[in-house]
């Protein structure tokens, strides 16, 4: 069995926060992905859903509001969630930042960062308001097994 230390990954501002891919896909036969990712409060996804993947978010730091049909739940440095495949999501950072890391099984998320990102040239995060194309968003999501669901702000039903 090999072991790999890898270097710190070049920055990506991947919509409005500041990624990392630390272990992608291609590095693991696509059996999973580790990313670690940092955004401004109030940063708040389009409803989501990835159809192929299970999604475990540990909070490093900052406070993150999770929305899922039904429910919604409130974490902290130092937490864990797992958003299971299938499951219709998104979140709102609570705090004046939020950092933590995403780990994807199998690894399809990590391609869909790198598809709508773009080379970072700090480790600071993009300057707020920068132009998204949702369609890109959409067609890269698709790809890889992520469907928009709604636009950011939008809350999944409740399933009862």
């Amino acid at each position: 069995m090999s072991t790999q230390v890898t270097q710190r990954s070049a920055p990506l501002w991947f919509i409005d926060g500041l990624a990392h891919v630390h272990v992608s896909g291609e590095e693991t036969d696509g059996r999973y992905a580790v990313l670690e990712i940092l955004v401004p409060e109030g940063d708040m996804p389009p409803l989501h859903v990835h159809h192929e993947e299970d999604e475990v978010f540990h909070i490093v730091d900052g406070e993150v509001t999770f929305f899922l049909p039904g429910r919604q739940l409130s974490l902290t440095a130092g937490e864990t969630f797992r958003a299971p495949q299938g499951v219709p999501h998104t979140y709102r950072v609570e705090s004046p930042s939020a950092r933590w890391l995403v780990v994807c099984a199998p690894a399809r998320f990590d391609a869909f960062v790198r598809a709508v990102s773009d080379p970072a040239p700090t480790e600071e995060m993009p300057p707020r308001g920068r132009p998204l194309d949702p369609e890109l968003l959409a067609v890269e999501g698709a790809r890889v097994g992520i469907e928009l669901l709604g636009p950011p702000g939008a809350l999944p039903e409740d399933e009862s």
